[in-house]
């Protein structure tokens, strides 16, 4: 498996403090590079540019939401191939998600910054960093 070390991940949020939240856990914890969104239509722009190597996308923003970005996502060929999971507080839409298989994953909010990264590394099948090991044990980072 790939380190998460040269992995970088797109976080689309509409809430300042969850992207500042996973941004700040994905790089300290899991060694990711961390770019970020504020709104679905934002995030396709990043997505088409940067070309991460994956995206966690939040479930309900005003506007364009992340079943509407999702499908934007999953139909052009510059972004279709990268791997998607939803972030969301509704454990009903979660089961939802999980059944259409349009997403590699889903996370439930809130979620536990020190656990996000393991997570991720267990959706999409990334081995842990040398960060990563030890998830729980920040006292040196």
């Amino acid at each position: 498996m790939d380190s998460p070390v040269s992995k970088t991940v797109l976080v689309i949020d509409d809430d300042r403090d969850i992207r500042e939240v996973a941004k700040v856990t994905l790089e300290l914890v899991g060694g990711f590079t961390v770019l970020t969104a504020e709104s679905g239509s934002r995030g396709l722009l990043v997505a088409q540019e940067a070309k991460p190597d994956a995206i966690i996308l939040d479930l309900m923003m005003p506007e364009m939401d992340g079943q509407q970005t999702l499908a934007q996502l999953k139909s052009n060929p510059g972004t279709a191939y990268i791997p998607v999971i939803m972030l969301t507080a509704k454990v009903t839409r979660k089961q939802d998600i999980v059944r259409s298989g349009s997403a590699a994953g889903v996370l439930l909010k809130p979620f536990d910054p020190m656990q996000l990264s393991r997570q991720v590394c267990e959706i999409l099948g990334w081995g842990l960093s040398a960060k990563g090991e030890g998830v729980g044990d920040s006292a040196e980072r």
